[in-house]
Formats: C-alpha cells, structure tokens, sequence
C-alpha cells in the first residue's frame, strides 16, 4: 500500500480531529513488549477477569466494573477492564468520553473510529465511510487511546487467531453525555455497566469488508517502519509464537498479603480472674488467656464496644490462613466420630451459629454480653457443647486509665469422657501458642485498619 512514513523519537501518536465538532481521537505507542507477551497477557487477565464479581459477557466485550463512582466524594469516574477477542466487537458509542490503556495481542490490533451524529446519519448515510479511520496497532503492544463522547468505534485483531486487547478503561465522568433515562438512572444509582453504558450501530450502516478495506488507514509501530521487510518479520514471528505463551504450568491465582504489626501478646494457663467465663463453665479441666495491649494513639475508637464489635468482624474475615488449614485437618480427621466442625478456629467458631436468639452488634451471635455504664469495659461470651467436651470463650476489651487497652481472648474447656481429654492433650501446645494468639492477632489488625481486610467474604457456615 502506498504511503509514507513519519519517524518519532518519542512516543508514536496520532490525533483524529471528530467531523461533528465533538472530542478528537487520540491513540499513542507506548512500548512494545516480549515475543507473544500480549497474547498470554490477554489470555491471563481475561480468565482473572472472568472471576471479578462485577464481571459480565455482553456485545464480544467481556468487562468487569473494577471501581465505581464516589460520588460523596464528588467523584463521578468509574474504572472498567474489557477484553476483545479475535472476532472483534460491533461498532458503537457511548455517551461520555473515554481514556484507556490496552495491551495489543500478539497478531496487533486494529482501531476504527468513526464520528456521525443519529441527525447526520438520517440525512446521509454515507457520512460514516466518509468519516472512518482505521488505525493499526502492532502485536504486543502497550497504548493508549482517548476520544470523545459520541464517537462510533470498533476494535478488531489483524488475525482471527489472535485476541485483539485489554484494556483498563477510565470513564472520566460516568453521568457525561446524552443518554438515555434507563442508562442514566443506572449511572445514578452507581449500578452502571459497559453493555448499558453502549449504543450499538444500527445494522444498516455497518460497513462491508470491502469498504472497510478501502477507508484510509494509520499505522503505528516501534523500532521498523510497518511496511518494511524487518517490521513484517517481527510481526510474522511474534503471530507464530504468540499462542505457545498463552498457556501457563501454574494454575491462576493472586494474594493480597498484610504484615501483622508486633503487637505485644501475653499467654497463660488461666482463665482471667474477672469477667463472664468463669461463671460461664464454673468446672473446667483447661483454661487459658491470651491478651494483647494497645498502645494510646494505635487505635481511633472511643469506645470498648465499638472496637469489641470490629474485633468480631476481623475473626470473621482476617483468619489466619495457618489455622484455617488445621482447621481442615481437623474437621476430616474427627468427621467419623460426628463432632462438630467449623472453618473457624475453635475458640471463636461459634461466631458461625446460626442461632440468632442473642447478638451483640446487632449481627453476631453471642451467648451473653456486657458492656460497662461506660463503654470502657465490653465482653462477649462465646462457645458450643459437643460429645467430647464443652467450651466457653471470651473476647473482652479493657480501656484502661493509662491509655492503655487491653484485649483479651480466654478460654475454658470441660472434658466429658477420655476421648476429650486425649483431644485437649494433643491440641494443648497448639492451641495455646499459636491458634490463640494467631486469632487475635489478625482480628486486632483488621479492626485498626478494615480496609485493609485481605478478603472481602465471610466463611460459609459448617
């Protein structure tokens, strides 16, 4: 094809001024990235993405809503993932305008823009071929593009083998434009997705393959020219040996990881002298406390009920992965003789029942509470009998007159036959160096800083 060519020794862009008036076209070359990286970025993030609670599969543009408005904040941006396959997606537009940044697959991608208003297409249908651009981006290939609200576009790969992107989208203002009253309500409601936020072409106005192909054509590249012999050997050899780095030996996965400040914690083989566990479980054969001290100035709460509540929370949705897994052992290995299970560490697996008859903050079943005239002092009692022992626990919360606060998790057990004192024989050590302190720990973390939490999910009751 005959054309020509303008070297950039910095980023390689192009501006499409929009016909109607509106917003231009701007697509820019960023980097390119390793033979067949964009193929198995595609396929990784696609199948990441597909897991996203917020994801949907509408218009060959599966997309999830990564972060929605805050409009509180007078924020009303939302951020979006989407992905285009090999065989493209259909022409359409959306009302406000957009910014994204994309990874091109290993076959590169093709970008068609088109600006026409619905008055502009009554009148003269052939103003969309007039006004389409096509612009070509090379395989494994960081870009961006921006455009204006009302612009007609598609996306397509330069192979049917090959994905064409991802991308991460930035709707700089998700209420813009003229939409319409069902999309503006769902903007409003913050309950918007890409599908309802779309307007697709009416099928009359798509453009055949053969007009496609003869409508004007940009090509962006890195490092060769695109219509020279280097450049089609890169692109040749990155198509071949793209699909081989699409699939992976490792199964998917991710972590969010949070370092456990040291907080200091203190271990003993009795009961606390105070408070409702020992009235709880007056004859026990175990009995141990862990406590935890806080410092004036490491927690904002003002009140001992309000931190015990976001403490319960944390042992709910911060717990230790180490536990979790002896919980797992434990659960199969005592499954045959019918005992109680739970996900839960023990001390605080009650937190699971399903028995509502007593709460404490209003959602955390408890078998008593107490909370001084203060709130300065605040406890709950928690616990479950089973076949081989009987348990109580207490998680207490102690605000004290140095500035001090003390929070403690005790425990008391009363074995009923051999087997439970064989079972407390074996977990002792365990229980009392690591699952406790481990426990409250993790809860104590997450009630100073919930936004943190490494998970968002509570664990399904057993």
């Amino acid at each position: 094809m005959p054309g020509s060519t303008r070297p950039s020794r910095s980023f390689p862009s192009i501006q499409l001024p929009a016909h109607d008036g509106g917003g231009p076209v701007e697509v820019t070359l960023i980097a390119q990235l390793g033979i067949g990286a964009g193929d198995a970025l595609v396929s990784d993030a696609s199948q990441r993405q597909r897991h996203h609670p917020a994801f949907i599969d509408a218009l060959d543009e599966p997309s999830a809503r990564l972060g929605g408005m805050h409009l509180q904040h007078g924020d009303p941006s939302s951020l979006y993932s989407f992905v285009v396959g090999a065989g493209g997606h259909p022409f359409h537009r959306h009302a406000g305008p957009r910014m994204f940044t994309a990874i091109a697959g290993s076959a590169g991608a093709e970008l068609r823009f088109a600006s026409a208003s619905d008055q502009q297409l009554a009148g003269d249908p052939s103003h969309f071929l007039r006004s389409l651009r096509r612009v070509r981006i090379p395989p494994d290939c960081l870009f961006t593009v921006r455009f204006g609200g009302g612009t007609w576009h598609q996306f397509a790969s330069n192979s049917p083998t090959h994905p064409a992107l991802f991308a991460l989208s930035c709707h700089s203002n998700e209420l813009a434009g003229a939409m319409s009253a069902q999309a503006r309500a769902l903007a409003q409601a913050n309950a918007a997705d890409i599908p309802s936020l779309t307007d697709v072409l009416p099928a009359a106005h798509w453009p055949s393959a053969t007009t496609l192909a003869a409508t004007p054509l940009l090509q962006l590249s890195l490092q060769a020219a695109a219509p020279s012999l280097r450049a089609r050997l890169c692109a040749q050899t990155r198509i071949l040996l793209g699909p081989l780095r699409r699939f992976s030996l490792e199964p998917l996965r991710g972590f969010v990881e949070r370092a456990t400040p040291a907080y200091p914690v203190c271990s003993s083989a009795s009961s606390p002298p105070s408070g409702m566990l020992a009235s709880a479980l007056p004859h026990s054969h175990y009995n141990d406390t862990t406590t935890l001290t806080l410092h004036g100035g490491q927690t904002r709460h003002r009140s001992a009920s309000a931190l015990l509540a976001d403490i319960l929370d944390g042992f709910l949705r911060n717990p230790p992965a180490g536990v979790g897994r002896l919980m797992a052992l434990r659960n199969r290995l005592v499954a045959p003789l019918r005992l109680r299970s739970s996900p839960l560490g023990c001390p605080v697996s009650s937190l699971l029942s399903t028995d509502r008859s007593r709460v404490f903050g209003g959602r955390f079943p408890v078998l008593d509470a107490q909370v001084d005239a203060e709130d300065r002092c605040a406890e709950v009692l928690l616990g479950a009998d089973d076949r081989h022992l009987r348990f109580r626990s207490s998680v207490r919360v102690q605000f004290c007159e140095d500035g001090q606060v003390q929070i403690s998790l005790g425990s008391r057990v009363q074995t009923l036959n051999a087997f439970g004192r064989f079972y407390m024989a074996v977990i002792d050590s365990a229980h009392r160096h690591y699952v406790a302190p481990a426990l409250l720990r993790r809860a104590v973390e997450h009630a100073l800083a919930p936004e943190l939490a490494a998970w968002s999910g509570t664990p399904a009751h057993s």
